[in-house]
């Protein structure tokens, strides 16, 4: 069996038997980065001699008996919002394009105290804003399926990476919708935990109400197992959740009788893709034949979650990003004229556009005047959507509807129209802002052969209900 065709779990079994080895693993997946990489561009950074070194490291570790977990020795590639120890952080921005950090982000470690090896550093959307790769400061990210086509965003370069077969599976972050959407976009599966599972310490902020590390990965069962070695109480992290049952695995089970799904008539109105409409209610019958109970409702305040999120969102990265002066660390102009020149023109020169965009809008909001107009009914908003959907699970186990209102965009679309490209969010910026878990599973292909993503929507700390439901569903299709 060639082993870039191993899943992560199925690799790490592998080499636990003898089959294979840490080392070959790591270099089949090199040699595969040299081929498809001056395409897809998924990596920002990669550091092969370390790669293997570490590789050869866990290896040893695995033969003495020391390393005994469920994904020892399985190359893994981290988004590049993630601290890493020695290695170079740029959230693909100019203004880090040379800090090295002096530390690794909490998620981070905990892969690698359970043995996986980190390959190197994806491509995304600067400060992951964008829902594209296309606001990378080191160049686009291509969608392996369709090169001509986005790998969505802002966690691109992971997704590119996993679907390409540059990586076993990847971490990502998602703010709204930044795993779940690029996971749709490239056929993978990706999962955003309820906000608190995954400690936050060591993640560059963007919106920090917001923003969760998650999996993405080639089927259930990977996201599953990277899920329960990444959640992990945190006390450097103050939104840190401490949970008794984070063993995900457990709901590896393929049984969804009695289930209640919920539909929202919200999700099928204008604006979705019909090929999409089609693949994600083919699904929910999908699912029904199993015996779940399918529904229709009315998911209400599902047009203010735009506003709402951009708001919040723009607000927190407006106060998160003014750290980036050229004074600590990161990128400084080389010619100025006093502090204020010195500041100004190193955020001018440092920051693209829609970071630029967004810091405006953020200060904007918060701005005195504007502050209770904009800023504290988004607030209020963002209640009130979360008890729309405390009443929806209620009644529900889950929430289904699709991932984005259409497939992967044609490379350029997007950002001549920035509008546009945060109405791509509608479906997925609600459960970032009530704090929930989603999944994104992949459910069909569109008449261009691009990937339709379904999502799966859970209450809070209910991710083992989404993991039983998508593994119920992949092995439907399996």
């Amino acid at each position: 069996m060639d082993i870039l065709s191993y899943t992560a779990v199925g690799l790490a079994a592998a080499i636990k038997e003898g089959k294979t080895t840490a080392v070959e693993a790591m270099q089949a997946v090199l040699q595969k980065i040299e081929e498809t990489e001056k395409t897809i561009n998924a990596y920002v950074t990669i550091d092969k001699e370390a790669a293997l070194q570490k590789a050869a490291e866990v290896q040893k570790r695995i033969e003495a008996g020391e390393l005994t977990g469920p994904l020892a020795g399985v190359p893994v590639a981290i988004k590049d919002n993630m601290c890493t120890e020695g290695v170079l952080t740029t959230c693909s921005s100019k203004i880090l394009e040379n800090f090295i950090p002096t530390f690794s982000a909490e998620a981070v470690l905990n892969l690698e105290k359970a043995g996986a090896v980190m390959i190197g550093k994806t491509n995304m959307d600067e400060f992951a804003m964008g829902s594209t790769t296309e606001t990378s400061a080191f160049g686009v990210t291509r969608n392996p399926w369709n090169t001509e086509h986005v790998p969505g965003g802002s966690s691109g370069g992971s997704a590119a990476a996993v679907a390409a077969s540059e990586c076993f599976f990847a971490l990502g972050s998602d703010t709204g919708g930044s795993i779940r959407q690029p996971a749709s976009f490239c056929g993978v599966v990706g999962l955003k935990p309820t906000y608190g599972t995954v400690s936050r310490y060591g993640l560059i902020a963007y919106g920090s109400s917001l923003d969760q590390i998650g999996p993405l990965t080639k089927d259930v069962t990977d996201c599953a197992t990277v899920m329960e070695i990444i959640a992990s109480h945190d006390k450097k992290d103050s939104t840190s959740v401490e949970r008794k049952d984070t063993d995900f695995t457990s709901a590896l089970v393929e049984d969804v009788k009695g289930m209640k799904i919920g539909i929202p008539r919200d999700y099928f109105g204008e604006g979705l893709d019909t090929e999409v409409k089609e693949a994600v209610l083919a699904a929910a019958r999908a699912l029904e034949e199993k015996g779940a109970i399918v529904e229709e409702f009315d998911l209400s305040l599902v047009e203010y979650a735009i506003p709402t999120y951009y708001t919040i969102a723009a607000a927190e990265a407006s106060s998160n990003l003014e750290r980036f002066d050229g004074i600590k660390y990161g990128y400084r102009t080389p010619e100025y004229e006093g502090l204020h020149n010195m500041y100004k023109k190193t955020r001018s020169e440092g920051f693209g556009a829609e970071v630029k965009r967004r810091i405006m809008l953020g200060s904007f909001v918060l701005s005195s005047g504007y502050y209770d107009a904009y800023y504290l009914k988004a607030l209020r908003v963002k209640a009130m959507i979360r008890k729309a959907f405390d009443e929806a699970f209620a009644k529900y186990d889950i929430i289904l509807g699709p991932v984005a209102p259409t497939t992967a965009p044609k490379l350029g679309e997007s950002l001549s129209d920035p509008l546009k490209m945060y109405l791509g969010d509608i479906y997925t910026i609600s459960v970032n802002l009530a704090g929930l878990p989603g999944i994104s599973v992949p459910c069909g292909k569109d008449s261009k052969g691009l990937p339709i993503g379904l999502q799966m929507i859970a209450d809070s700390f209910e991710e083992k209900k989404l993991i039983r439901a998508a593994y119920t569903f992949e092995r439907g299709r399996a």
